[in-house]
């Protein structure tokens, strides 16, 4: 086993148990069955609060229910929502009578979805959404350290929206880069094999205004071993290779 990693390993095994009781905690309280599946009326969400499509997204609607044969046309539940949320920045209970209204199929259907899926977020929350995976991956690959940074960077804690309603913290299960840990997902797009100073970086740059370049930090490209390749380092050999030579 590589040293480092033996070390790393090491030192998590025998991390205090305070530490770990930090993760299960913060990570139960983040996904309470409250905030996952009870609705609650608020000045910003609630029925009375309009939500209608715009005209060009009507047309991506038109776009997405022709994929689906008649009769059928229900399962278009959650890109709708997916289109409801992206147009809001969150999606609150207006944008699933809208979506239910355009499938026409009973409100029940859309809450169903909503409350279902993780990837629908029924708060506000911030134009930058930080998802940081602290599962065993990046946990051994010091996630930690990674939503340390940004806790102390932005100033607030899983849960979390910063005052300038720019970030949103929420700490996820595996997102399946466990190759490139420690990762995090910002809205759409990945930021692997980081460490400290590149949040800080990614951070620096998102407050900017700019887009961070998606992708490993680390110089690899994608996912290839990160000291180079240990197989394949050779051109193929040409056809017949290896064959008899009376065949």
């Amino acid at each position: 086993m590589n040293s480092s990693l033996y070390a790393g390993l090491y030192r998590r095994l025998h991390t205090p148990m305070v530490s770990l009781r930090r993760c299960i905690s913060q990570t139960a309280s983040a996904n309470s069955a409250g905030k996952q599946f009870v609705h609650r009326d608020s000045k910003e969400n609630n029925a009375d609060v309009k939500f209608e499509f715009t005209p060009e997204n009507y047309k991506r609607i038109e776009a997405i229910l022709s994929m689906y044969p008649d009769g059928h046309k229900t399962a278009a539940m959650i890109p709708l929502l997916d289109l409801a949320q992206r147009q809001h920045g969150w999606l609150p209970i207006a944008a699933m009578h809208k979506v239910a209204e355009v499938l026409k199929v009973p409100r029940m259907r859309a809450y169903e979805v909503a409350t279902f899926y993780t990837m629908f977020n029924r708060e506000p929350m911030g134009k930058y959404h930080l998802q940081i995976c602290t599962t065993t991956p990046c946990w051994l690959r010091d996630s930690d350290s990674i939503l340390e940074t940004i806790q102390k960077k932005l100033n607030i804690h899983v849960g979390d929206t910063t005052s300038d309603k720019l970030f949103t913290l929420s700490e996820v299960e595996c997102l399946g880069a466990c190759v490139n840990a420690p990762m995090v997902q910002i809205n759409d797009d990945f930021y692997e094999d980081l460490t400290p100073k590149d949040m800080e970086e990614i951070l620096d740059e998102l407050k900017a205004g700019k887009r961070p370049k998606p992708g490993p930090r680390s110089g690899r490209f994608a996912a290839e071993p990160i000291s180079g390749l240990s197989t394949l380092t050779t051109a193929p050999t040409g056809p017949g290779f290896g064959v008899r030579s009376d065949l």
